[in-house]
């Protein structure tokens, strides 16, 4: 954040990231030069160790041969070696393999053999005498000595061969290069672990900070200063958490603040030692579940490294008191994974959750996001950003920033000077449904049971009243999916057993229009189905909306993850299922009864969809009316009774005032440049 310094660690064996955002003193323009010229000779000796460990690489470019170097030893004679086996293999004369009845007929018969030599009680090489073939040497396998003895003297005895002309046997022992086939991957890998410790923190080369193995425990970060380019004017959509973020600088630079009225900062807690040497600091740890993951219970392979490492974080932020001015901060999506050692008090005190921005705060993402575009002349930033939080709900700062990109890219393809509204529609469209397939060939079948599936769909939600309002209706295929809807969904927290039930039949809107006008179902529905299945499941098991259940919630397994013993009885279990089914078959009851009286209106949206394939909200009004319910659909509709259009950035009074030190010393230095 503003004015910090940044510590970041990588720990060997399980890798992780480490931030320390000190804030520094009060900066005069002095004081920045100094800083400057700091950071400028320290600049220099960290190039000049970097140019000292480029080492041989840069010598051998400039015609150097850098045997003076251990790293260029250690290379050739890795590549000698392996270089040496390979030629020895390849250049070696394998001989020509031949059966045992050829080596009678065409060498023994014709008494051209000078001798025989058996190797490795494996296999025989023939040697013919000298000019009586062109190969060194053929060979053949054989079973055994004796049975190869056997044969032998057999086969020279039915050729009347005599003892003077028999051929003469020697036996060999030899290596095959087998063994130095299976020896040589091992060494590889045993000479690669012992340079990767010797250069690492084990080992206490360059890449540690010396000290061999006793370095263990040694942090290998590193400081960089006066690099930070997000401030925390460009983040937004979270306020609450940057006023948590503040109150912990706020702290640092001014504890008496807090001091003289008795508060203790949360100690939300080391990489460690160097964080207390740079106090006051914000040590910030990134994806802290890889290493807090609750730890196992009766685990036979005892401790493994990310146990150990979890009960040494532990260890290290017990050490921390009020007044070390020094606080931890971490990050994780998985809350629920953690060790709970670590979210007792004196640990990680206090939980900031940032969730999905509601409508205020995507407004005000967009407008950061919108900095950087060039947009129409005729298009007020602020209008275009309202306009887009309300077409996006439920989107993150990534995703709004994925479609803004988006947009960009899309009047890039277009060959268009500017970004205007129509690039950002496409671009929302895009991120939600995914890549629109234009060429995709659909037979006229599929596409007629796709057009009347989605008339299904907004029919049915037309005429619900808490179904999702309409914008968009298409038979264009889109990532998976052969057909795609965008609705406009409440910002809603709160759902009653009508509106789930309204949504329900939304979903099966599509597989009972197939039913009604092709009278049979297709694939099509399953994504549909799924959704249904986990909202009725949802109702009955966790959301205590079955009479017959009672007022009893169970917790369901999240996606991906293996279901535990359940805690309830089977005979629970079956009655859930009944109520599940119960319900599933009431919403499409329901829904049968709405398309049979609406027939002719999804055959109207079901022709329109096949002929035009985009049906706007202005195209379903003409079709069907007027829609029966009120919706809202705009920004200020959606904002109306919540005080202000925009979102609230002011802060309390005891932050009015956290980073004015460094503002001053910004103008100072701001004003010193355009100085003549």
């Amino acid at each position: 954040k503003e004015g910090a310094f940044i510590l970041e660690t990588v720990k060997a064996g399980n890798t992780k990231r480490e931030i320390c955002v000190c804030p520094p003193e009060p900066l005069t323009a002095k004081k920045l030069d100094a800083q400057k010229n700091a950071g400028g000779s320290r600049g220099g000796g960290d190039q000049q160790k970097k140019e000292g460990d480029a080492g041989w690489w840069s010598r051998m470019q400039k015609g150097e041969f850098p045997w003076d170097n251990k790293d260029f030893r250690y290379l050739v004679v890795m590549v000698a070696g392996v270089a040496t086996g390979f030629l020895y293999f390849y250049w070696r004369d394998p001989g020509r393999e031949i059966s045992w009845k050829h080596f009678v007929h065409y060498y023994l018969a014709r008494g051209v053999v000078e001798r025989l030599e058996v190797v490795n009680k494996q296999f025989v090489r023939v040697f013919p005498v000298p000019g009586a073939a062109s190969e060194k040497y053929v060979w053949f396998n054989i079973g055994s000595v004796d049975t190869f003895e056997r044969n032998l003297e057999t086969a020279q005895r039915e050729l009347g061969i005599d003892g003077s002309q028999r051929a003469s046997v020697v036996y060999s022992t030899e290596s095959d290069g087998s063994l130095i086939l299976r020896v040589v991957p091992t060494l590889l890998m045993v000479g690669f672990l012992l340079f990767i410790l010797r250069r690492g923190p084990l080992g206490g080369g360059r890449g540690g900070r010396g000290g061999g193995i006793f370095s263990v425990t040694e942090t290998m970060a590193k400081i960089l200063k006066n690099n930070v380019d997000v401030r925390f004017r460009d983040v937004a959509g979270c306020e609450e958490a940057k006023l948590e973020i503040m109150e912990f600088i706020n702290f640092l630079k001014n504890p008496k603040q807090y001091q003289d009225l008795g508060a203790k900062i949360p100690k939300v807690r080391d990489m460690f030692a160097l964080a207390r040497k740079n106090a006051p600091c914000i040590l910030f740890i990134d994806e802290i579940d890889a290493v807090g993951r609750k730890r196992s219970h009766g685990n036979l392979s005892g401790h493994n490294e990310q146990e150990n490492t979890l009960n040494q974080l532990l260890v290290e932020m017990d050490g921390f008191n009020s007044s070390t001015n020094v606080v931890v901060l971490a990050g994780t999506n998985r809350p629920d994974i953690l060790d709970p050692a670590l979210m007792r008090p004196g640990r990680f005190d206090r939980q900031i959750y940032i969730g999905p921005p509601d409508i205020k705060g995507r407004a005000s993402i967009f407008k950061v996001h919108l900095q950087p575009l060039r947009l129409d002349a005729d298009i007020s930033r602020d209008a275009l950003a309202r306009k887009m939080a309300a077409w996006t709900p439920g989107f993150t700062g990534a995703d709004i920033a994925n479609a803004c990109n988006e947009a960009a890219l899309i009047a890039a393809r277009h060959a268009s000077p500017t970004v205007d509204a129509k690039h950002f529609e496409q671009a929302i469209e895009r991120v939600l449904g995914g890549l629109e397939k234009k060429t995709q060939v659909l037979q006229p079948n599929e596409k007629a049971t796709v057009a009347y599936h989605e008339a299904g769909h907004a029919v049915v939600g037309w005429f619900l009243e808490h179904a999702d309002p309409l914008l968009k209706v298409s038979i264009i295929p889109r990532g998976k999916g052969l057909g795609y809807a965008q609705y406009l969904p409440r910002e809603q927290f709160l759902y009653t057993r009508e509106q789930l039930f309204d949504r329900m039949c939304m979903m099966l809107g599509g597989r009972v229009a197939e039913q009604l006008f092709f009278g049979r179902i297709t694939t099509g529905a399953q994504d549909d189905l799924q959704k249904v299945t986990q909202t009725a499941y949802a109702q009955i098991v966790q959301y205590g909306m079955s009479d017959k259940l009672g007022q009893v919630s169970f917790t369901l397994p999240l996606p991906g993850e293996l279901a535990s013993e359940k805690p309830y009885s089977e005979a629970t279990a079956e009655l859930i299922d009944e109520e599940v089914r119960a319900l599933i078959h009431a919403a499409h009851q329901r829904t049968l009864e709405l398309l049979t009286h609406c027939r002719e209106q999804v055959e109207k949206v079901g022709k329109r969809l096949l002929e035009k394939e985009v049906l706007e909200k202005a195209d379903m009004v003409e079709l069907l009316g007027p829609r029966p319910f009120a919706e809202r659909s705009t920004y200020e509709a959606f904002v109306e009774g919540t005080g202000s259009l925009d979102e609230d950035t002011s802060l309390p009074e005891g932050l009015q005032d956290w980073n004015l030190e460094q503002e001053e010393a910004s103008q100072e230095e701001r004003a010193q440049d355009k100085a003549p």
